[in-house]
């Protein structure tokens, strides 16, 4: 594992003389952050060895390298699933390239189901926690020491300045913002009531289907990680109606240029 990750680096940094400082992961309906992108470099996923290709829409499937605020950034428009039939280590194998390409700090995004009554289609949710339902873990297997410690500390998942500096953001702009646990589950069908219910029970604000396991691969590699959520449909008895992976794009969508200030201006600011 380590020796693919050593030489996919290796292969785009041959093809890319930009070092970037950060990554970013762009979910469903939301790569459109990349027009804000002076980009230097576009590597399609399948021209780079042993990268997995996104099969799901709304995700292009493309590697952007250039400058965002000012800075040197790494995108991945569109990311990989577990639902996707990858394994978890196909999963976070982005991450952990990203890590020998020199990032500093990673930011994720994701489209969620909203499961906090308090919240609102359309709502930007920061994540400051979360919960992993997934039936398996990035961690698991033979621990390489060189990508971090066996037992990597999670008290701090989701950077806490990363979080200040985000919600000072928001509030000079005039953007509503909310904090929350999300849950992360495998997917890909959308969840019964009762399982809306029980990520309620057990403290979650949001649900979805992404984001945990490369939040771990990063955390174990010591990369402070920011992720936030576009609540793009609820799961609150009374408001619960029929979605489409289509819905829940338009609404990503609609959403997306509220987000993407605050991670381009927390960028800037970082």
């Amino acid at each position: 594992m380590l020796k693919n990750i050593k030489s996919t680096a290796n292969f785009i940094l041959n093809k890319v003389k930009l070092k970037p400082d950060f990554g970013i992961i762009l979910g469903t309906g939301l790569g459109g952050l990349v027009k804000e992108i002076k980009s230097t470099h576009v590597l399609p996923y399948e021209s780079i060895p042993d990268f997995p290709v996104s099969t799901v829409e709304g995700h292009s499937g493309k590697l952007i390298f250039g400058k965002l605020g000012g800075r040197n950034v790494v995108a991945m428009q569109g990311r990989f699933h577990y639902y996707e039939g990858y394994n978890m280590n196909q999963v976070v194998f982005p991450v952990r390239v990203m890590k020998y390409l020199g990032i500093k700090k990673l930011f994720v995004s994701n489209a969620s189901g909203g499961v906090n009554p308090g919240f609102e289609i359309g709502d930007l949710m920061i994540l400051n926690d979360h919960i992993n339902l997934f039936p398996t873990n990035p961690l698991i297997g033979k621990n390489e020491p060189e990508l971090g410690v066996r037992f990597p500390d999670m008290s701090e998942a989701y950077d806490r300045k990363a979080i200040i500096l985000a919600k000072s953001i928001a509030k000079k702009n005039k953007i509503k913002i909310r904090q929350g646990v999300y849950v992360g589950l495998s997917g890909p069908c959308l969840e019964t009531p009762a399982e809306y219910k029980y990520a309620r029970i057990i403290g979650g604000d949001a649900v979805g289907m992404s984001t945990v396991p490369e939040i771990i691969a990063a955390r174990q590699m010591g990369i402070p990680c920011f992720a936030i959520s576009i609540i793009t449909d609820l799961g609150v008895p009374g408001k619960i109606v029929k979605v489409t992976h289509q819905d829940v794009q338009k609404v990503a969508e609609s959403s997306e240029p509220k987000m993407t200030l605050i991670i381009k201006e927390l960028i800037k600011q970082s």
